[in-house]
């Protein structure tokens, strides 16, 4: 049975995180004598999910050791891995926390994009080309109706890239 559904916009780079609520609607048949009730209303125990950020993911800075390709790897764990013209990955490098709230015990499902574009202020794109979570194969909430997971991902480098990037990952849950 479909319940609440929470989506959240994470923020990359240095970027302040912006949430959005997407309510799933079901239809209602306009053809039955008395209206059915929406998932939402007929699940009356059944708590909200909400969700906040915590860290933002956050590559810091890269140093570049020559123009080209490279990437930059930061693992849900924390760990960084830089490769090609990227020589190392910034001390404050951080990935980030989601906290999911809702009713306890409950199974969810989680989406995260494969794709993540981030924009220069001076009109460049990189792209973070996966994103990596420390999410369990089969995500559900603990006891007191809570599940925390991390993000990280893999920024591709190609060319010139100086400057500033920016982006959002979104993040949709759902209960299941």
């Amino acid at each position: 049975m479909p319940g609440s559904r929470f989506a959240l916009v994470v923020g990359t780079a240095a970027l302040v995180a912006a949430i959005g609520f997407a309510p799933r609607a079901a239809a209602q048949c306009r053809l039955c004598e008395a209206p059915s009730t929406t998932p939402n209303e007929s699940a009356s125990d059944e708590a909200p999910l909400e969700i906040s950020i915590d860290t933002d993911l956050d590559f810091d800075r890269l140093l570049l050791a020559t123009a080209g390709d490279g990437s930059a790897r930061l693992a849900p764990d924390g760990t960084r891995l830089a490769s090609g013209s990227v020589s190392s990955i910034g001390g404050r490098a951080v990935v980030a926390r989601i906290v999911v709230h809702g009713s306890p015990n409950r199974p969810v499902s989680i989406d995260l994009p494969k794709r993540v574009d981030l924009f220069g202020v001076k009109g460049g794109t990189l792209s973070i080309v996966s994103v990596i979570s420390d999410l369990p194969r089969d995500p559900a909430l603990d006891s007191s109706g809570k599940l925390e997971f991390r993000i990280g991902g893999e920024l591709v480098l190609s060319g010139d890239a100086d400057g500033e990037y920016r982006g959002d990952v979104p993040v949709s849950v759902d209960y299941l």
